[in-house]
């Protein structure tokens, strides 16, 4: 037995027009959306991240990334309350993994007090200048692209595929190669 397809609701067409008309940058199309979706948008970013001023922070984060991908929105590929959580969770968890991932900084204490210690210490957790930049430049070129799209702009692998023409497959092994290669080149 197949699963049905839910037939779009007046709501979906309601929002599928507001979209269209955010893709148009018409601003009060946006303000209207915000009224809209923005408590399930909230409380689905609450529900993951567990803070409320942060998924306050994130919501307005997730409502410039669907003002700017509005003309990306294609209601033949789903509805849109589901295009606009995807949004919503995406940008959610690559902020977890960001801060999980993020090194804490903890100086050391000189032994003795002597200034040149305090110096090496503070400094001691920086990494070489331009070291990120010097393995960034050793990826290739569909690697350091995708990557950019995906961390730097905030896009799926299925928006990235789309993007770049390229299978979905081939983005997902793009990524994880060229983040296993960055990863490699920093601890060297």
């Amino acid at each position: 037995m197949q699963a049905a397809t839910a037939a779009p609701t007046d709501f979906d067409d309601q929002l599928t027009r507001l979209l269209g008309r955010c893709a148009m940058a018409d601003a009060r199309a946006l303000h209207e959306l915000y009224d809209l979706v923005s408590p399930v948008l909230f409380a689905c970013l609450i529900r993951i991240l567990k803070r409320r001023a942060l998924a306050e922070e994130v919501l307005q984060d997730v409502f410039v990334a669907i003002w700017q991908r509005a003309a990306q929105f294609q209601a033949d590929r789903g509805r849109p309350m589901t295009w606009m959580i995807s949004i919503a969770r995406y940008r959610s968890i690559d902020l977890l993994r960001h801060e999980r991932d993020a090194p804490v900084l903890v100086p050391e204490i000189p032994e003795h007090g002597n200034p040149d210690d305090e110096e090496k210490s503070s400094s001691a957790w920086l990494p070489p200048a331009g070291l990120f930049e010097r393995c960034i430049e050793l990826l290739s070129e569909p690697q350091r692209h995708c990557l950019e799209l995906a961390f730097v702009d905030g896009s799926s692998h299925e928006e990235i595929a789309q993007l770049t023409g390229s299978p979905l497959g081939t983005v997902k092994s793009w990524i994880r190669r060229g983040l296993q290669s960055l990863k490699q080149c920093l601890e060297s």
